[in-house]
């Protein structure tokens, strides 16, 4: 605590320099506002010399903040060079460069003062930030117009703008034009090399580097990391003088992305040391490919070390949890954020509400949306795409009519919840007015995506003429999916003759596309052509496809326990098959009849058709839910492939027979079966 006595008789040349000498010696928050406070009192403030010691202090993140120094520097009479890049040096460093180029702005139009050569490099960094082009050559013709062109800092500054901007061809004509390259100029060019892909000429300046840095190095590995020559970035990491930690974790990044998980792990184990940015590689790398397990033992291992996770590691984890639909384990992530200070206002809010829909509880994930004061289009649309693949097609459109009453715009994914929300529901009317207002009132043009999910719509519906003519004017070549939507829609209604014609045009794009065969297979045998289904059958060995074993995931006290069809390797499977035997004999009794159209054609008889659906994999997840989950609790099944007919039926069936709500979620959407019926309506 500063004890200060201001005396009026003091005369004010002499208050000033007791003043700038106190501000020398301020170290804490509490002596700034103080000392603040008595500049002001004594009016010494208005002084230049004072009130830029004060700004400088304001803008030191150990004492300061942005905030406070912003409200100094609006209350300096006439700010002087020092002071106007001191302040926009500040916005930049807190990553608010709108604010440095508003700040810049305010410079050129409103002050006396010229801006010099400190000032221009921290705008240029302003524009870098934000890849703002256009107003970083406006500011470069300036540069160029009050002589500060030569100015070396200036023009590195202008080389690290275009590079970051993606403007090779300027970077490298004001590099090249350089006096003298300095190692800041020399990082900046080969970082913009690296990122537009042009490694041969960084590695050229590389080699041609006077001195390198850790970040000279760091950028060449990232570099051919990016590229996928993984082995070359890997010899220039062992060369490294120093490796930093930056380094390592641009080396674990590079093995991840090339799906080096092993050499990824290696390298994690050995580094002397990681930061945040350590586990979210590793945390990351597994869940974008697809390893959700790995990612989640990642990211217990780090807890379990004490590490504080940041909002990309647990938005990371939470879609490893999406990824397996582990419910409990979300809540529990859920909960460490509530208890850890989580704010779910930005991204996280997104990854939450994703991935209580992805688990199966959409209300979880409808709590989470409206806890959300604050709402942003990311919350917006993974709510509405959300509802979308669980059936509940009106509540999706209705938050629509929210969104746009509460002036959010609505962008191109928003619009593809929305078009699958009506696919799922059948409505057509609907899908197709959503359409044309993506067009009409956003300006939004259709993507191949939003094609497609016109098609699925007609396709469900049974519209399979008019889909196929749609398909012949869409203004872009129609990809896998939308001819897949069509044949599945054939599949479906019995049209051989247009399956036939989407099947073909799949093929014709992608020989081994398992699915295809599959369904061509199936609506074959829906309409007893089994000569075809043996010939798909022989095309399928042919081309060396095989079809990928369905597989069920149900979670259960933290564990999850995995079926394949005919399973017997599962603790529990005495019990599970007893209750498998207890389920058919209650289906017979409810009238239920197998529908054995879509079995192996390899399985003759009818009775052995009947005991394969029996056993398929998503029915031995139920029974094994019955025995295990308590009544009156969801039983909730992930299936890495379609759910069959027979399979949709018999869970309609036994979630009125056991009073059981069963939720599943297979390749295509969620099904929610509930008191004999389900969220589909029928299936498709």
């Amino acid at each position: 605590m500063l004890h200060l006595t201001p005396s009026q008789s003091i005369h004010p040349s002499l208050q000033s320099k007791t003043h700038i000498s106190l501000l020398q010696t301020c170290t804490t928050p509490q002596q700034l506002h103080q000392l603040h406070a008595l500049t002001i009192k004594t009016a010494t403030f208005h002084q230049i010399s004072v009130s830029s010691r004060v700004l400088s202090l304001s803008t030191d993140p150990k004492i300061g903040n942005f905030d406070y120094a912003i409200s100094v520097f609006d209350r300096i009479e006439q700010p002087n060079s020092f002071t106007w890049s001191t302040i926009i040096k500040c916005s930049v460093e807190n990553h608010r460069p709108d604010d440095a180029i508003v700040l810049f702005c305010e410079l050129l139009e409103e002050s006396v003062v010229e801006p010099g050569s400190y000032v221009f490099p921290c705008v240029i960094k302003g524009c870098a930030q934000i890849c703002a082009i256009e107003e970083g050559k406006q500011i470069h013709g300036l540069v160029l117009k009050t002589g500060f062109g030569s100015e070396l800092y200036v023009r590195s500054s202008l080389v690290n703008l275009y590079c970051k901007c993606g403007e090779i061809g300027l970077a490298r004509a004001l590099f090249e034009r350089l006096e003298r390259k300095d190692l800041v100029s020399c990082n900046a060019m080969l970082g913009g090399y690296v990122k537009v892909g042009e490694i041969t000429a960084a590695q050229r300046l590389f080699d041609e580097m006077p001195a390198r840095d850790s970040f000279s190095w760091t950028v060449l590995i990232d570099g051919y990391s990016k590229c996928g020559k993984v082995e070359v970035a890997r010899e220039i990491f062992d060369r490294m003088p120093s490796r930093s930690l930056v380094s390592w974790n641009a080396m674990i990044n590079g093995f991840m992305k090339l799906g080096e998980f092993e050499s990824a792990h290696e390298l994690f184990n050995t580094m002397p040391r990681r930061n945040t940015v350590t586990w979210n590689v590793m945390v990351a790398g597994y869940e974008c490919n697809g390893l959700y397990v790995e990612a989640l033992e990642v990211f217990d291992f780090m807890l379990e070390g004490g590490e504080k996770p940041d909002n990309a590691t647990v938005a990371s984890a939470l879609a490893a949890v999406s990824g397996l639909a582990l419910l409990d384990k979300g809540r529990w992530i859920h909960s460490y954020m509530d208890m850890n200070g989580f704010m779910l206002g930005g991204m996280l809010g997104t990854s939450l509400i994703e991935m209580y829909s992805k688990c199966g509880s959409i209300e979880n994930a409808l709590t989470v949306f409206h806890s959300i004061s604050k709402k942003k289009l990311e919350h917006w649309t993974a709510i509405i795409v959300g509802l979308g693949v669980h059936g509940m097609a009106d509540y999706s459109l209705k938050l629509f009519t929210e969104m746009q009453r509460s002036g959010v715009k609505p962008n191109s994914i928003t619009f593809i919840g929305l078009l699958n929300a009506c696919s799922h529901a059948g409505l057509i009317k609907d899908g197709l007015w959503y359409f044309n207002l993506m067009k009409r009132d956003y300006g939004i043009e259709p993507a191949i995506e939003h094609y497609g999910c016109l098609v699925d719509l007609l396709c469900r519906a049974g519209h399979l003429e008019v889909a196929k003519s749609f398909i012949d004017d869409v203004p872009m070549k129609p990809n896998k999916v939308i001819w897949m939507s069509l044949l599945s829609g054939c599949k479906n209604h019995g049209n051989i003759e247009i399956g036939e014609y989407a099947a073909k045009h799949v093929m014709d794009m992608e020989s081994g596309a398992i699915g295809c065969y599959v369904l061509l297979s199936n609506m074959y045998a829906a309409t007893g052509q089994w000569d075809k289904v043996s010939t798909v059958r022989e095309m399928m060995k042919g081309t060396g496809v095989r079809k990928e074993p369905g597989c069920s995931l149900i979670e259960h006290n933290g564990t999850i326990h995995e079926f394949v069809v005919g399973d017997m390797s599962h603790p529990q499977h005495e019990d599970i098959y007893a209750k498998l035997h207890e389920m058919q004999e209650k289906l017979k009794c409810n009238g239920h009849i197998p529908d054995t159209t879509q079995v192996l054609l390899c399985i003759k008889g009818e009775k052995e058709k009947e005991s394969e659906l029996a056993t398929h994999s998503e029915r031995l997840a139920i029974a094994f839910g019955l025995l295990n989950v308590e009544p009156g609790r969801p039983i909730r099944v992930i299936k890495n492939l379609r759910i069959c007919n027979d399979c949709h039926s018999v869970t309609k069936l036994l979630s009125k027979i056991y009073n059981y709500e069963i939720i599943v979620r297979d390749n295509s959407r969620f099904h929610h079966f509930k008191n004999g019926s389900c969220s589909c309506m029928e299936y498709w």
